[in-house]
């Protein structure tokens, strides 16, 4: 049976992770988990977000995947390295790749950083940014009202505008030229975001990059999938899977249309 890639996150917002992972590598078979009965990660103590990001590697260890990507950037900054402790795949992240992305890609060396109240508080981008660039410059601010949005699928409305602009509200000054969504959930928000910001801001997504992380460590260590035949993915949530079906179909679009997949809602407490 063909091992999977199992990708985590505290809601909706790392289906834009396995979206870039299906474009890249469609022949590889993904279980999610989306714990969007505790979402959102960002407001919680840093021991919270610890326990459910273990209870979630725990459940999904049983489907013996081959790598686990925890595509939450608040679960990332507090947790990756007690899941790589304790299990033996590889953990991927969503920072680091975010960092890398964001270095590429800045002409000025002043990059801004967006992101839920646990992420900027952590100090995990600053730092990422600061090890690969010591002289860069880093403007971060938390946004708290995006997630709770995005959960609700609501990110295309006009309320939703007139939210983003409050949040970003005097963000945008030169010479900053990339913005760093740094969650997982704003992806959905992009276009609204870009709009608020302006067109000499370029928004940096995680997921492309760690998308190509994922598959550079799985070609590294001979894991790529070798079949031909169709994987059948499944997603479970641990809250209401109506919204979350609903969400993650209109986001996936055709790339879940034309494949299997199994919905399921799991117990994890």
């Amino acid at each position: 049976m063909q091992q999977a890639i199992a990708i985590l996150d505290s809601g909706v917002g790392g289906l834009t992770v396995v979206k870039e992972v299906m474009r890249q590598l469609p022949q590889e078979k993904i279980i999610y988990f989306g714990d969007t009965a505790r979402t959102p990660y960002g407001p919680r103590t840093s021991e919270e977000v610890v326990q459910f990001t273990r209870q979630i590697v725990d459940y999904l260890v049983q489907f013996q995947p081959k790598m686990i990507v925890i595509a939450c950037n608040t679960a990332t900054a507090v947790a990756l390295e007690d899941i790589r402790s304790r299990v033996n795949v590889p953990v991927v992240g969503v920072i680091h790749p975010g960092a890398r992305a964001a270095i590429k890609a800045t002409q000025t060396g002043v990059v801004g950083v967006i992101g839920t109240d646990g992420t900027i508080r952590s100090g995990a981008y600053l730092n990422a940014l600061k090890q690969i660039s010591p002289a860069i410059q880093v403007v971060s601010r938390s946004c708290p009202d995006f997630v709770p949005m995005v959960e609700k699928g609501l990110f295309r409305s006009p309320e939703t505008h007139k939210v983003v602009e409050k949040s970003l509200e005097g963000l945008s000054f030169p010479p900053m030229d990339c913005l760093i969504l740094g969650c997982t959930h704003y992806p959905f928000l992009a276009d609204t975001i870009g709009e608020v910001m302006g067109p000499n801001v370029s928004l940096i997504s995680s997921a492309d990059e760690t998308a190509r992380e994922i598959s550079t460590i799985l070609y590294q260590t001979n894991h790529l999938a070798r079949s031909h035949e169709t994987p059948i993915h499944q997603f479970f949530c641990s809250g209401e899977p109506a919204m979350f079906r609903h969400i993650a179909q209109d986001w996936l679009g055709e790339q879940i249309m034309l494949q299997p997949v199994v919905w399921q809602s799991p117990s994890i407490t």
